[in-house]
């Protein structure tokens, strides 16, 4: 029936007022801390840079090959199986095994429990893929191994991205994967992305290798340009530190030289190795290099025991802040690349919200002047049931401190149209329940029943449209369809209890008038 309780009435009275807080704090300052809850503006809105980075995974799965290579040596080398040749051929591990032993290593690798050919009993497919020709074993990684190998090396760029990007300190980064190899990088209200592009770009790999006394290359050295190309020199391949050791990094000025150097410390192992290394090669240039470039080249003096040090290379303090945070963040575990870029001016995001919120306006006023005409008082509950929907939604989003966009913006609008849907469809079944009952409560009130169905499976399947947009679509299309389900659930709030709680105020007031609708 059209009757609602004290409890049920001061019940939707508190959660709309509450709600419709939470949307006023969009543009209205409050002091209280709790509420102090916002909407985001999307990057389409708020201006700023989009870049899609691609991981070069060539260097990981090589690696990975080297690694696995001496995992296979010491494996078999226990179960007393003679191998040799091995080698790494592009993707494979090519070894030779004698004659005798070609079948016991074809069980061991074929195992479905294997210990050096792992992950059947989960995935029911192995690591590495082999094939046997006479006595030559070739492994391959195998779809499965591969997207894993893939998976936890954009996992691992993704987070070191993020440190990056949070170094900086850029005003709510949006960073996503994208496929199994690409990661994409969304920063609102950044409008010059020279800088994150480089050190986006930088793979952060420090070494510290002694410099030889060789004049040419020779077996264990190679020859590395120093940063700004002014000479070369032939370094040592052994690796004395790495940057997996450093424990902080940041940029300070040498009071004795005046300039701006970048400070380091190490971790316990880190220190003791460096103690050691620096202990033996007093009087040698200790070459720090990064990403293949020598920063600087200092001459050990005396050992350096105490865990830190400094790198200095005619640094500003921009690069210097630069270099500490790629320090501080880690290397990446490849190479990434910047395959799609665009920047979005304020200017063009201010006009993207006049738009939207000019749409948003025009399609209110006319929805609101054709329920008024069409339903007179009617009409006039059925807009305030829509003006407390928006509310309702905007409050939720705030109370989410959702994103929003302007595919997001459309989805808001969309719901202003959907929420006068349901009213025209109870208003024009309450019209038809009238001619055949003469009193007004049970016509509304089997108005609001029957009609219920209808205005029920036409959101639900909405709503099952708004779940795959959100599962299946991207960045944009998420926007959509999270403003999209959320106004659905508002919109049904709205009809069913408060234009309702109005209608049913008014009937009950005015049931013996000759004509209500």
């Amino acid at each position: 029936m059209l009757y609602f309780s004290k409890l049920r009435v001061f019940s939707v009275l508190i959660f709309t007022l509450i709600i419709s807080y939470f949307a006023l704090s969009n543009f209205l300052k409050f002091d209280d801390d709790y509420f102090s809850k916002n909407i985001k503006l999307g990057l389409d809105l708020q201006g700023g840079s989009y870049l899609l980075l691609e991981i070069d995974n060539k260097p990981v799965i090589t690696q990975k090959l080297q690694s696995k290579l001496l995992e296979l040596k010491k494996f078999f080398k226990e179960k007393k199986l003679i191998l040799r040749n091995f080698s790494v051929d592009q993707n494979s591990i090519i070894f030779e095994s004698n004659n005798k032993n070609v079948n016991e290593i074809k069980t061991i690798l074929d195992d479905d429990e294997s210990e050096i050919n792992p992950y059947f009993q989960q995935y029911k497919t192995h690591q590495f893929d082999f094939i046997v020709d006479n006595n030559f074993f070739k492994l391959t990684l195998s779809n499965y191994g591969l997207v894993l190998l893939k998976n936890s090396s954009l996992d691992q760029a993704i987070e070191i991205v993020r440190r990056r990007v949070d170094e900086i300190g850029t005003n709510e980064p949006n960073i996503l994967k994208r496929g199994n190899d690409r990661i994409l990088v969304e920063l609102p209200g950044l409008d010059d992305p020279g800088r994150i592009k480089s050190l986006l770009g930088k793979t952060a790999n420090l070494t510290f290798q002694f410099i030889t006394q060789n004049s040419e290359e020779s077996f264990g050295t190679e020859k590395l340009m120093f940063e700004d190309e002014s000479e070369e020199a032939i370094v040592s391949k052994r690796i004395i530190l790495s940057g997996d050791n450093l424990v902080d990094a940041k940029p300070t000025m040498d009071t004795q030289t005046n300039e701006t150097v970048v400070t380091f410390n190490l971790d316990r192992v880190g220190a003791k190795k460096f103690g050691k290394a620096t202990s033996t090669g007093v009087g040698k240039r200790l070459a720090i290099i990064l990403d293949g470039k020598i920063i600087s080249a200092p001459s050990v003096r005396e050992p350096i025991v105490g865990g830190s040090g400094q790198i200095s290379g005619n640094f500003t303090f921009q690069s210097a802040t630069d270099l500490a945070l790629l320090l501080r963040s880690g290397a990446l575990p490849a190479p990434l690349s910047i395959i799609e870029e665009r920047t979005v001016g304020p200017d063009l995001g201010q006009d993207s919200i006049d738009s939207g919120i000019l749409s948003l306006i025009i399609g209110f006023v006319l929805v609101v002047l054709f329920m008024i005409y069409k339903y007179r008082i009617f009409g006039v509950i059925a807009n305030l049931a829509l003006i407390s929907n928006l509310f309702l939604l905007v409050g939720i989003l705030t109370l989410f401190e959702a994103t929003l966009t302007l595919p997001g913006i459309a989805g808001i609008i969309l719901t202003v149209g959907m929420a006068v849907d349901a009213n025209v469809l109870i208003f024009e079944r309450i019209k038809e329940e009238v001619k055949n009952e003469k009193n007004y409560i049970i016509a509304f009130d089997s108005g609001y029943t029957k009609s219920r169905t209808t205005i029920l499976d036409a959101n639900i399947t909405t709503l099952i449209a708004a779940f795959i947009l959100f599962f299946m679509g991207s960045g944009p299309i998420k926007g959509f369809s999270i403003t999209l389900g959320i106004g659905i659930l508002t919109t049904l709030f709205s009809v069913y209890f408060i234009a309702r709680l109005f209608t049913a105020f008014f009937v009950l007031k005015n049931k013996n008038k000759d004509k209500l609708i």
